[in-house]
């Protein structure tokens, strides 16, 4: 099949793992993928087993589902309640646990909570459903939001009255930013995200080459995409470079997809937003402007604060950092495990603890 079997070239990926051994030199060199569908690929594809022992890779918060924090699931828990409300969400969302309950118990109680495999079956589910208020989950990073904002300007346009949104959008390169900054794990590297750079492009990463000096490769997600991209930050670290580079140009272009950065700018604006086991990080999020207030689920609905209550025993916050690895917390494999799931990254199929737990 073109563009992936050539990319799951066997001779060509041993090739760049042969390379990189050769030009790191046995020095140690921490590289980090922010983005759950590289992490997946690295564990299916055992690329770890592949490189040289001094060759790390840790997995960052590239799982949408993974850092969205507790209290925004306590405020859809919440919404879901309410007996004219009907709750739209992707598939991963239903069993992440809240403080108290999570979604997919609250539908065995009752709650209308329905799985869509876009926005578009949000909408069409507020078409069929007047007498009720239908509010999408808008969980995700840059990938998803522009048909997040399309669907919004479709809603005014039809004047629905019924649909909402509430927004859990991030932005990938200003975490990125606070994990070079920490002191807990130093990254030599990034394997940026394909699917987020699809939008954004090559240059939101830019500073990090610039201000921090670490090399930064986009990469495609199969096995031969991910070792090349591997390759060639290692290349730019032994010629002691750090630049942006694009490895998946099939895909993704240096000023990314104009088209769909404009919709977002029309619908959303900046704001400063939590990360699970991170915290806050400022200029992070994403909210909906003023214009468009009256399709925002936050804006329209008063909310009961309730203290939300961790789980001690859960690591993900560390996982979701690069700061521990999935096997170091002691409630993997034994009381968290994909069907009886404690934290996120065991739920979402991106997230650390599931790839660990499939492919370990």
């Amino acid at each position: 099949m073109k563009y992936i079997d050539e990319f799951r070239n066997k001779e060509a990926s041993l090739w760049f793992a042969g390379k990189v051994k050769k030009i790191s030199e046995n020095r140690d060199i921490t590289l980090m993928e922010v983005c759950g569908t590289h992490t997946m690929a690295i564990y299916r594809y055992g690329i770890k087993k592949m490189l040289p022992a001094n060759i790390r890779l840790l997995s960052g918060p590239g799982c949408p589902v993974c850092v969205t924090p507790d209290n925004y699931i306590d405020k859809a828990i919440e919404l879901s309640s309410k007996e004219d409300v009907i709750i739209t969400t992707f598939g991963d969302m239903m069993h992440v646990p809240g403080t108290e309950s999570s979604l997919d118990r609250q539908k065995a109680n009752g709650s209308d909570i329905q799985v869509v495999y876009s926005i578009i079956d949000a909408l069409k589910i507020a078409e069929k459903n007047i007498n009720k208020k239908v509010i999408f989950l808008g969980v995700g990073f840059e990938t998803t939001v522009p048909t997040i904002a399309s669907a919004i300007l479709q809603a005014k346009k039809m004047n629905l009255k019924n649909f909402f949104v509430i927004s859990a959008n991030k932005l990938i390169p200003p975490a990125m930013e606070v994990l070079v900054k920490g002191e807990k794990v130093n990254i030599d590297g990034f394997i940026c995200p394909a699917h987020v750079s699809t939008i954004i492009g090559a240059v939101p990463y830019r500073f990090l080459s610039e201000k921090y000096h670490i090399p930064c490769v986009i990469a495609g997600f199969e096995p031969t995409d991910i070792l090349q991209a591997i390759y060639l930050i290692v290349k730019q670290i032994a010629e002691n470079r750090s630049e942006v580079e694009i490895q998946y140009t099939r895909a993704v272009k240096n000023e990314g997809n104009k088209k769909a950065l404009s919709i977002i700018d029309n619908v959303f604006e900046d704001c400063d937003t939590e990360w699970r086991g991170i915290g806050e990080i400022k200029k992070s999020g994403l909210k909906i402007i003023d214009e468009f207030k009256n399709f925002d689920a936050e804006y329209l609905f008063t909310f009961e604060y309730k203290p939300v209550k961790k789980n001690l025993g859960c690591i993900c916050g560390n996982v979701l950092q690069g700061i521990n690895t999935p096997d170091e917390c002691k409630l993997f494999r034994k009381v968290c495990t994909p069907e009886s799931p404690v934290g996120p990254c065991m739920v979402s199929s991106e997230g650390t603890c599931a790839a660990y737990y499939k492919y370990t």
